[in-house]
């Protein structure tokens, strides 16, 4: 749940908001009752994938592209064998 608390209130209380955000809590930060702002933990973006990283480490049996045994087939047809 979010909790909401005026700007006062955030100016004053600012590093214990934020030790409560790095636990994962989040604030709205409010002007005269309405909410301005939001505090939440700041999320580093991901880095962009890059192709061929798991060279080498991903085995593919050399089967794997034959066709599938008719009971199975037939399982995932609905039907039966």
């Amino acid at each position: 749940m979010t909790v909401q608390i005026n700007i006062h209130e955030a100016k004053t209380h600012l590093s214990k908001l934020l030790i409560k955000v790095e636990e994962g809590e989040e604030f709205v930060i409010a002007r005269a009752g309405m909410p301005v702002a939001r505090l939440i933990p700041f999320a580093l973006p991901s880095l962009p994938r890059k192709p061929g990283s798991a060279a080498g480490q991903i085995v593919m049996s050399p089967d794997f592209d034959d066709p599938l045994p008719e009971d199975i087939l037939a399982a995932f047809e609905g039907g039966s064998a």
